[in-house]
């Protein structure tokens, strides 16, 4: 992967599509990421007290600001011009 300025982080979790869809996303548009998963890297409850109860995976950070989910990574991805869909 090439480095850039901008550091995303994916919580994700295992047998998540949407997870494996950014993930993908963000290796085509070369941007390093670092990947935690559930049970391995956090729990449910560290999960919901950072992105609030109800959050689905993924959610991904940049620069420790909140994206969101898989759509709205991509969204965002593509308002930056970072990736082309």
């Amino acid at each position: 992967m090439v480095s850039n300025d901008m550091n995303f982080t994916v919580y994700s979790k295992k047998g998540c599509g949407h997870c494996e869809k950014v993930l993908t996303v963000l290796e085509l548009a070369n941007l390093t990421y670092v990947e935690y998963k559930l049970d391995r890297d956090f729990d449910k409850h560290q999960f919901y007290a950072q992105f609030g109860e109800g959050s689905t995976f993924p959610q991904v950070t940049v620069d420790a600001h909140t994206i969101g989910g898989a759509a709205d990574t991509v969204k965002y991805l593509q308002e930056n011009n970072l990736v082309t869909l």
